[in-house]
């Protein structure tokens, strides 16, 4: 029997804080702008590490060490506000903690909505529409990352 089920993605991201500030990436919808971690897609063949990498280069030109899983989010679209755009859109994004090694070029391969990066100062990340929105509780200011490992279908 086929099986008619939608694939799930696999999305590695990258939290990368240095200097009391989060490297996100900028973007615009219909509702403004937002941010967003760094990082995208896993390529069949491709370690998520080496998602990690190649996705922080493609977006922000920025050469990064990957470190170990902090976080692990479903994103199911049809429970978000995206949902408009793919209803039956599943991500699951695997959230590392990183170290930042060096600026190694211009950002080439930008996302469809992305506008920018941004080194956002921790003290502001309540200010910002920021997704998921979750980070804003589990980054202290202080740049502690803290709460679970599994956050479950949230935002």
């Amino acid at each position: 029997m086929i099986s008619r089920d939608k694939k799930v993605r696999i999305s590695a991201k990258a939290i990368i804080i240095q200097d009391g500030r989060l490297l996100l990436m900028r973007a615009r919808g219909r509702e403004g702008a937002y941010y967003l971690l760094p990082g995208g897609g896993q390529k069949n063949g491709e370690t998520l590490h080496g998602a990690l990498v190649r996705e922080c280069l493609e977006e922000t030109g920025m050469l990064v060490k990957p470190g170990r899983p902090r976080y692990i989010r479903d994103y199911v679209a049809k429970n978000h506000e995206f949902a408009r755009w793919d209803k039956d859109f599943h991500q699951v994004e695997i959230m590392f903690s990183c170290k930042f090694e060096k600026k190694a070029g211009k950002p080439h391969a930008p996302d469809n909505r992305q506008t920018g990066f941004s080194w956002v100062p921790l003290a502001r990340l309540g200010r910002i529409r920021l997704y998921p929105s979750i980070l804003k509780i589990l980054i202290s200011p202080a740049g502690k990352l803290r709460g679970p490992v599994y956050l479950g279908d949230i935002n």
